[in-house]
């Protein structure tokens, strides 16, 4: 197990990030000791990832989150280039003791299922401090779902659903909303539900990845037709409303996921009150990674071939995909995907958009070939061009318009398309996490904070790309620990500015060790070795403030001169 653990650690994925990798080590370790009892949240928030003793695991989840990436992560070695490993570390959902397993070549990964993780229970920390201060934190995810019922049903009901043909799983999900009912015994309250159906229908649309389909409350026929069905009710509570969804599977009758929202006697009076439950419902079931594709996601999670000609649905979640790895591996599978499409949806304006981003991301896909860079920026640019024609008033397209305009170094122009996009999908919490990214590079840091906050806070699992904010704002504000923390996770997605951020973080700490695990992959970086490390930057960048931060940083950590401004 000792040797097992050793390749998994020089593994360059895990390697890159040393924090996950520091996280394995602890806790396998201590398996193999056999102290797994040890093995708590508190125990690893202060070991691993330096937290001060005070630290509450209830409102600072860096552990939850953390787990959530390094089980991703082992996932990734063990269908790639660990899978001929006969004995491996798996790290089961809702717990932080590893499991070593046999691996026989026939046993089958079970199918994720949407759950939260573990709320941390108090007595895995010593007493809180007394002096009124609460710890806080940006990755509070508590959306509130009703986890027995998610741990019953959700695990039986994604197997099964494993076990069903990838043809079957290629085309969109249909989805139908059922209207909410109110059980506050109060007819005045009809109000706060009714309508709310029809928000929903509208809201998931915009997201192009579903069909949605409105239906009356008879639950028979709900179900009847679709894959899934929503349902909720309003009740009031203490003083305000609650909002409870629950989205059954309809081949089983499973209820695979849940949600409350809770709403004060001021948030009741909001004239856009039912369009503001909508959209947080909407951020959530719409997500890439919400419960609606986590078929769709599991299968191409796990490499398995697809029967017959792919859809324009499955090539958007290995966009979607590639989007949250930025891995070559999976910007080239999403590229094949959209070139196996049929002539009609290979030509729609959806497939047109995500080939002018895959074209002109060319340091992590082959979609560009040999073409020069201006190459690819005409190509692209007649791409989308081709696609707003097509779809003129597609969220999607919008937002990949401002992503070429970010790549190729024209924020204010990249500002306008994400405000389109976000006009058109307000609930597309990849388009708000992407917008406050690019706001911050901007300098305009405090706009981007709250637009951060709600695609952290709204979102499902909230990849590493979101976190370039938060890594921004504790920089901003002193908190050097908490940036250092969020650029690990930063740096698995941004392998330019992310290690960048790093070290600066390490400089704020005095701690040397994190600058040195971080300044040589900013110099073994190709776009920066091509260009410079500052002109390079100066594309993304339009921040003379952050940019001159970052070029003291640097010399600070003794990057010569003339790697700052010429290629090297």
């Amino acid at each position: 197990m000792a040797a097992a653990l050793q390749r998994l650690l020089a593994w360059p994925d895990m390697a890159r990030s040393a924090q996950l990798g520091r996280f394995l080590e602890y806790i396998v370790s201590l398996k193999l000791r056999g102290e797994a009892d040890s093995i708590k949240a508190y125990s690893i928030a202060v070991d691993v990832f330096g937290r001060p003793s005070d630290f509450d695991p209830q409102t600072d989840p860096i552990v939850r989150v953390q787990a959530r990436r390094l089980r991703s992560l082992l996932g990734q070695y063990y269908r790639e280039v660990g899978a001929d490993e006969t004995v491996r570390i798996e790290l089961p959902v809702g717990r932080y003791v590893p499991d070593f397993v046999r691996w026989d070549g026939e046993a089958r990964e079970p199918a994720p299922v949407d759950v939260v993780e573990p709320e941390d229970i108090a007595d895995d920390r010593p007493p809180s401090s007394t002096n009124g201060q609460l710890s806080t934190s940006w990755f509070v995810l508590a959306v509130m779902t009703l986890a027995g019922v998610i741990m019953s049903y959700g695990i039986s009901s994604w197997n099964a659903g494993r076990a069903e043909t990838p043809a079957a799983l290629n085309g969109r999900p249909s989805v139908s909303i059922m209207e909410f009912q109110s059980l506050t015994g109060d007819p005045r309250d009809l109000r706060y539900a009714a309508g709310l159906a029809v928000e929903l229908v509208t809201d998931l649309d915009q997201f192009e990845t579903m069909d949605v389909q409105y239906r009356s409350a008879n639950a028979a026929e709900a179900q009847a037709d679709v894959d899934y069905s929503l349902s909720g009710i309003v009740r009031r509570e203490e003083g305000g409303l609650q909002y409870g969804a629950i989205l059954t599977e309809s081949q089983t009758g499973s209820v695979i996921w849940s949600r409350q929202i809770s709403l004060d006697a001021a948030e009741m009076t909001r004239p856009d009150l039912l369009d503001h439950v909508s959209q947080k419902l909407s951020s959530m079931l719409g997500s890439p990674r919400g419960p609606i594709h986590r078929r769709a996601r599991a299968l191409i999670d796990t490499d398995a071939p697809l029967s017959g000609q792919p859809s324009l649905y499955i090539c958007r979640m290995m966009f979607d995909l590639y989007r949250e790895r930025r891995t070559i591996i999976t910007g080239d599978r999403a590229e094949s995907c959209y070139l196996g499409l049929s002539e009609q949806e290979r030509e729609s304006g959806q497939a047109y958009a995500a080939q002018s981003t895959l074209i002109l991301d060319a340091n992590l896909t082959a979609a560009g070939g040999t073409m020069t860079a201006d190459e690819r920026r005409a190509r692209s640019e007649a791409l989308l061009e081709d696609a707003i024609e097509l779809s003129p008033t597609s969220a999607f397209v919008w937002e990949q318009r401002a992503l070429a305009y970010v790549l190729s170094g024209e924020p204010d122009k990249a500002d306008a398309a994400y405000g389109s996009a976000l006009q058109l999908n307000p609930s597309n919490t990849d388009t708000m996490a992407s917008r406050a990214r690019q706001l911050a590079l901007m300098g305009k840091l405090d706009l981007a904070v709250e637009l951060a906050r709600r695609a952290i806070e709204d979102g499902a699992e909230p990849p590493p790309w979101y976190f370039g904010v938060p890594t921004l704002e504790a920089l901003r504000t002193g908190q050097f620990r908490e940036a250092a923390n969020y650029a690990a996770i930063y740096a698995e997605s941004d392998r330019e500015l992310g290690p960048i951020l790093a070290v600066m973080a390490g400089q704020g700490l005095g701690d040397r060790a994190v600058v040195n695990s971080y300044l040589p992959r900013v110099l073994d970086n190709g776009a920066f070795r091509a260009r410079g490390i500052l002109p390079r930057l100066r594309e993304r960048i339009d921040n003379p403030e952050l940019m001159g931060d970052i070029s003291a940083a640097l010399i600070q950590a003794g990057v010569p001169a003339e790697a700052l401004e010429q290629a090297f």
